[in-house]
Parts: structure tokens; C-alpha cells; sequence
């Protein structure tokens, strides 16, 4: 039951938390992109691993997006809009279903709470599902501490818009390749598997009317403390 507990809470943190930064909003591009997420070095039980995400998938349409990441617990799904720059969480976990909205001024006040961040992009690159990429050395600082990430990005089918809604990654011009994620729970790390151009229906991006709308803060309270 521990475990459980500790996999219910990791969903809606992430639910809260994780960064949308993949979606092609800046070039033609439609279709889905799947990442597989490992979790390097971490002390985890593999029972306790078993229940986490293994893959993550992104389907891009004109100017929306939907991110979706599914466990044995719970699933979580992200629509973003990149032309009024607005996202819903959507969260179903346990036979119950969490509506989050952000507008844009909502993302814009979380973004000025985040640590700066200084982008270098590096003259190494490496082939990522077939996409050329570039490495970015990010560096944030927050209360004089420095944390630095190891980023491959691709601007092949993306411009900087897809990171439009992330404080660290928001000046990278593409589509994020291979990233880590951490939380105080775990650390993530995303990489692309495949890239498949497909038509993709309108109505992937519709809120299912079953979903409960609720509040970030309503759902740390809720989940938060376990």
C-alpha cells in the first residue's frame, strides 16, 4: 500500500508539474512523437518502478497539442493550445477525473516564479528517431545555486514556441529530443523512440465532459501528502 501511495502521489505531481515542451508549433507537423522515459539511478524498489510511466506520447495537430502518460494507477493528459497559449490538465487516477485550466496569464505568473535559466547551444549533435539534433547546455540559478541540464533538441519539425510554457527550456528554437525531468520523488529521462507523420482527428483535442473541474492547489491538498 506504501508503494501505491507512493505512485498515486508521483502521478498528480506530475500532472502538475511536468513540462509540455514538445510539440511542433512552429513547422508543419502532424502526428504523434513518442518518447520512452527511463530513470537513471534511481533507489527505487523494481516493484515500485514497475508502476511508474514507461513511455510518453505527444499528438500534434496545426496548433494543439496532447500529451499523454499512462500508469497501472492513473493516466494524465495535457492539451496545450499554442495560439491563445492555454493548456488543460486532464487527470484520471483511481476511478477519479481532474480538469486543471491554465490561461495564459496563469502560465505567465508560474513562469516568473521559476529559477533563470541561460541556454548554450553546442556544436555537437547526434541523430535522434532519424531527426538531427543539436545539445544545449542549460543552466538555471535560483537562491545562488547553479543545476545544469544536458538538452538535444531538434528545430527540423519545431521552433521555440513548443517551449513556450517552461522556464528553463523556453529559449531553445525546437523540439526537446532527449530531456531529463526531476521531482523530488524521482528523476525522468524522456527520449524519443519514433516520430510518425499521420492525419490526425479534431477531436483528439476535445475535454472529455466527464472530467471534474478542479485546482492545482485542490489537487496537491488532495495527493500532495501522501
Amino acid at each position: 500500500m506504501k508503494n501505491l501511495f507512493k505512485v498515486v502521489s508521483f502521478i498528480a505531481i506530475l500532472a502538475i508539474n511536468l513540462p509540455l515542451m514538445v510539440a511542433a508549433a512552429g513547422k508543419p507537423f502532424e502526428g504523434v512523437i513518442t518518447y520512452k522515459i527511463s530513470y537513471p539511478d534511481s533507489k527505487l524498489t523494481e516493484s515500485t518502478l514497475a508502476m511508474f510511466p514507461k513511455l510518453m506520447t505527444i499528438t500534434v495537430k496545426g496548433s494543439k497539442s496532447k500529451t499523454e502518460i499512462s500508469t497501472g494507477m492513473g493516466n494524465q493528459t495535457e492539451i496545450i493550445d499554442y495560439t491563445d497559449k492555454t493548456k488543460v490538465a486532464l487527470l484520471d487516477m483511481m476511478g477519479q477525473k481532474y480538469a486543471i485550466k491554465q490561461t495564459a496569464e496563469d502560465i505567465r505568473k508560474e513562469m516568473e516564479k521559476e529559477p533563470t535559466a541561460k541556454v548554450e547551444v553546442t556544436n555537437e549533435t547526434k541523430s535522434i528517431a532519424g531527426y538531427a539534433c543539436k545539445k544545449a547546455i542549460v543552466t538555471a540559478e535560483q537562491d545562488g545555486e547553479k543545476t545544469v541540464y544536458e538538452v538535444w533538441f531538434t528545430n527540423e519539425i519545431g521552433s521555440k514556441d513548443a517551449n513556450f510554457d517552461n522556464a528553463l527550456y523556453k529559449d531553445i528554437d525546437g523540439v526537446l529530443m532527449e530531456f531529463l525531468m526531476t521531482t523530488p520523488q524521482i528523476t525522468m529521462k524522456f527520449t524519443v523512440s519514433s516520430v510518425d507523420k499521420k492525419s490526425v482527428s479534431a477531436k483528439e483535442f476535445e475535454i472529455p465532459a466527464e472530467y471534474k473541474l478542479t485546482t492545482k492547489e485542490e489537487l496537491k491538498s488532495k495527493y500532495g501528502g501522501m
